[in-house]
């Protein structure tokens, strides 16, 4: 009885706002029930909430290591792992045996979503296929099995399983955007009618809102009909512009506070995380810039692991920080950047990401946002080879302005917002290169799609590389890809991304004009 007057007394502590109190009832509890798992991760979830990342993630592994036969509950911890960068631990949790003998479907769908976090797609389609076998459906999930065959290159088996998503949920915005960008749409074969019955049946200003407005986007202009698609797009950005303010003044804020720490002594001085077992490549720049097409290639070359996105390296740089966030960069971690220890976030990220190699010497790490740390990363890392995809200014600005990035990338909802950022990206890049003398190598997206073998054989020489001739060949990668150019990348290399603003040059004036002066 004592024990549950403490559970009970914890949670109105938390939804009071009483974290003091409610870590203290936590602990008192913890004393008498050490495996109480649900109390362990509302203590994790405390500790998180005081801003105390390392403890908040001790509690998080503590719960993991105690778990009973509770498909929920592993899924829930998984979750909560992998988002605190505790990548090693979450993998542990998925092998509890426990999952493979669950016919729960809701938890069997949640544990699919921690697959596709950890990058591990085939094994996430197998565990959405569970679920449905188990009676789990809703148009959310179709949604999601379909991005999950798309990831794993089945383009048909997707196409099929949007229109089912479709048929249950007919006003589900992204499923739209989704069918529109998985092949051309033509005269005698597109979604435009079906898509546009929906924008009386949405909610105005909400995602589902947008999703169609770019789907429409996207579908028009395959269609041709180039102005009706600009004012589609312009539409769609105005409501994620609406939904998700972009704050110029604070990024500005973040960049110059960065630049400023990070000065050519500060990097000069290396830390030494170790150089025993696989080692990473990074390859940065803005989204939408080629790094996909680049990973791609590389991971032709048979001592290179592509495994995708990694958001591992900000989030042991936020460990070593003791500073929880959501955010790539924010005040605290700016303001502790000189108290890091970089042989420590080096090892820690080392520790956290090997396991991607999968028994190959070489793994990339394709976060387009790590341009922001690109310093940082050198500083921990200092064998590590950076890539940085350099793509004209128009393209790069345009094919950002085209994307529905959800909650992220807010800057890309507006012109004007696209330009400030890009100018401040640039000169990061240039402070990264002053600062740092030939440690990144600028990859032209230009020169590599126009003639990729003597970029390719000038990339691999800057990692140590031999030479290999598949390295030109993407369509020849049939590893899973999750990014918004899954479907474009299983394609030979093409150059429809040059200039492709020019379509639409006398509305994007503005743009150019803001851009004057940069290449």
């Amino acid at each position: 009885m004592h024990n549950q007057r403490l559970w009970q007394r914890a949670q109105q502590h938390v939804a009071d706002g009483r974290l003091d109190a409610a870590e203290a009832s936590l602990r008192s509890l913890l004393e008498r029930e050490p495996r109480n798992v649900p109390a362990r991760m509302l203590l994790s979830s405390v500790c998180l909430g005081r801003g105390r990342l390392r403890d908040g993630c001790a509690e998080a592994i503590a719960a993991a290591q105690a778990l009973p036969d509770d498909a929920e509950l592993i899924a829930t911890t998984a979750m909560c792992l992998f988002r605190i960068g505790e990548t090693v631990a979450t993998r542990r949790c998925m092998q509890h045996p426990e999952i493979a003998r669950t016919r729960n479907g809701p938890a069997l769908a949640r544990l699919a979503h921690v697959r596709q976090m950890l990058g591990e797609h085939a094994q996430a389609l197998l565990l959405m296929d569970r679920a449905l076998a188990a009676g789990f459906d809703n148009p959310e999930f179709r949604y999601f099995r379909a991005l999950q065959l798309q990831f794993n290159g089945q383009l048909q088996d997707a196409e099929r399983e949007i229109e089912a998503c479709l048929r249950q949920g007919p006003n589900h915005g992204r499923a739209w955007l989704t069918l529109a960008r998985l092949r051309r749409q033509t005269p005698a074969s597109n979604c435009l009618q079906g898509l546009t019955d929906q924008f009386d049946r949405v909610e105005p200003g909400s995602e589902d809102h947008a999703a169609l407005e770019f789907a429409a986007y996207k579908t028009l202009e395959d269609l041709g009909r180039a102005d009706e698609a600009w004012s589609a797009l312009t539409r769609g950005n105005a409501v994620m512009a609406a939904r998700n303010p972009y704050d110029t003044a604070l990024e500005a804020r973040q960049f110059e506070a960065l630049a400023r720490r990070a000065t050519l002594a500060f990097l000069g001085e290396h830390a030494d995380a170790g150089g025993d077992g696989p080692q990473p490549i990074f390859i940065l720049g803005l989204p939408r810039s080629g790094t996909t097409l680049l990973e791609r290639l590389l991971g032709r070359h048979p001592q290179i692991a592509t495994p995708g996105e990694l958001p591992d390296f900000p989030r042991q740089l936020r460990w070593c920080a003791d500073a929880h966030g959501s955010a790539l960069l924010d005040e605290r971690v700016l303001q502790r950047l000189g108290a890091i220890d970089y042989a420590q976030l080096g090892r820690r990220y080392l520790e956290q990401t090997q396991w991607h190699a999968c028994g190959k010497p070489f793994y990339i790490d394709k976060l387009p946002s790590n341009f922001m740390l690109a310093g940082l990363i050198h500083k921990a890392l200092p064998h590590a080879p950076i890539l940085h995809l350099a793509r004209a200014g128009m393209d790069v600005c345009f094919s950002n302005y085209r994307a529905l990035f959800g909650d992220a990338h807010p800057y890309s909802y507006t012109l004007d917002g696209m330009a400030q950022h890009y100018r401040r990206y640039r000169a990061l890049m240039s402070h990264w290169h002053a600062a740092m003398p030939g440690v990144i190598f600028d990859v032209d997206y230009a020169a590599l799609v126009a003639d990729p073998e003597p970029v390719m054989q000038r990339v691999l020489a800057h990692c140590g590389l031999p030479y290999d001739a598949a390295c030109l060949d993407p369509a020849g990668n049939s590893l899973p890809v999750s990014t918004l150019s899954s479907a474009q990348v299983r394609e030979p290399i093409h150059r429809r991304g040059i200039d492709a603003w020019r379509r639409y040059q006398p509305q994007l004036a503005p743009l150019r004009a803001s851009l004057a002066g940069l290449v």
